[in-house]
């Protein structure tokens, strides 16, 4: 890193100008061994010098996963948390994660804890993965800490990837369809509808029906996309709201089978995270705290924090969570026989696991449902395109 600086010097001028330093602390002892009197230092900002890639620069949590196993392995092998980063951080290849990882070194060097130098950089380090490494540093327990998180987020990861994987596939064919059906509405059908025109024979209902929706997508398909263009912003923005983003949550849940695929993961991924943090000794209110700023849905969030208000009044979690009906019976008493027995945690493992079956069952279903419903909707689609252009022509060609 690269310092600017503005000191004084043993002649009692001020003087400026750059060091190049690990951090701060080291650029500070480098000039006040050239006898400089520190005034003021920062670090230098070159990020208007450079390029914003952060779209192909981002860590990813499959990084995390990585990290976290070797970490685990690390800690497991008693070497000193100093040395484990700089090990991390030498093998690292990403560069945003190379400064990270840097960084929390540079931090634990100068005394810093783990979970605070972690908890700088929370675009890679979450919420939930800090308070679990403070858990494990008060612990003493950091290689089975980093060994949950990592067993967590590969779990998390597989299951996130196989849904979000199931609508790849059915979306880009239906993509391509559109573009294929817009290509031959504004370019194909016209040309052949002054053929059908001219000829003066009466044409059937459908075959008007079709060279209308030519007509009007070649004169006005221009608004059309300019019209979809500014729904797709005005959407985005909306989303961006707190109303917009809880109200578009609440519809994607409501969506026939795709919503219950949704709810399914969220209760996957509530369940995992608090058995996670119940076994790493975390409070269980520090627990419904964390949950609700990892789960990605409004209307779960709020739920939860709902629960957490009735937990602090000394409320049980099983009739907390009792009252939402987005939390299903099942869960609830699964909840309240862990809580009688003492297994909560347990019991929260076993309906994780549930729960990742299950949204692992209905996304194979989804699959193989989707498949054979597109092919025949595919088909029927080009099939009454073509019989609407294909028999007026057949009948010109039979008169003549």
């Amino acid at each position: 890193m690269i310092f600017i600086y503005k000191a004084i010097n043993p002649n009692g001028t001020i003087t400026e100008g750059t060091v190049e330093a690990i951090n701060s602390d080291v650029a500070i002892s480098t000039l006040q061994k050239k006898g400089l009197t520190i005034s003021q230092i920062k670090e230098k900002d070159e990020k208007k010098y450079q390029f914003n890639f952060s779209f192909f620069n981002k860590v990813t949590n499959k990084d995390i996963v990585l990290i976290s196993r070797q970490m685990s392995t690390l800690f497991e092998a008693q070497v000193s948390a100093l040395r484990v980063f700089n090990l991390i951080a030498a093998q690292v290849d990403k560069p945003i994660l190379k400064k990270y990882i840097t960084e929390v070194s540079d931090d634990i060097q100068g005394g810093s804890s783990i979970s605070n130098a972690l908890a700088k950089h929370p675009d890679a380090f979450s919420d939930f993965y800090v308070s679990m490494v403070k858990s494990g540093e008060e612990s003493g327990k950091l290689d089975q800490t980093f060994t949950y998180l990592a067993d967590y987020l590969d779990r998390t990861y597989e299951v996130i990837t196989k849904a979000r994987n199931a609508l790849i596939y059915p979306s880009f064919v239906i993509v391509t369809f559109l573009g294929v059906m817009i290509l031959m509405f504004t370019v194909i059908i016209p040309k052949i509808a002054v053929m059908i025109t001219d000829s003066g024979q009466e044409v059937p209902i459908y075959t008007k029906i079709v060279l209308v929706l030519s007509s009007f997508l070649v004169h006005q398909g221009l608004w059309i996309a300019v019209g979809a263009i500014f729904f797709g912003y005005s959407v985005l923005k909306y989303r961006h709201t707190e109303a917009g983003a809880k109200r578009i949550d609440q519809i994607i849940l409501d969506i026939p089978y795709i919503g219950d695929l949704y709810k399914k993961l969220y209760l996957s991924r509530i369940a995992d995270n608090l058995n996670t943090m119940i076994v790493s000794g975390i409070p269980i209110l520090r627990a419904l705290e964390i949950t609700s700023s990892v789960v990605d849905n409004l209307v779960y969030k709020e739920v939860i924090e709902k629960a957490l208000t009735d937990v602090k009044g000394g409320a049980p979690l099983s009739s907390s969570f009792g009252q939402f009906k987005e939390i299903p019976s099942i869960m609830v008493q699964m909840i309240k026989v862990g809580e009688e027995t003492g297994q909560l945690g347990s019991i929260l493992k076993t309906m994780a696991k549930f729960y990742q079956r299950e949204v692992s069952n209905a996304v194979d279903t989804l699959v193989s449902l989707i498949e054979p419903v597109m092919i025949v909707s595919l088909g029927l689609g080009v099939g009454i395109l073509l019989a609407a252009v294909l028999m007026p022509i057949y009948n010109i060609a039979s008169a003549s």
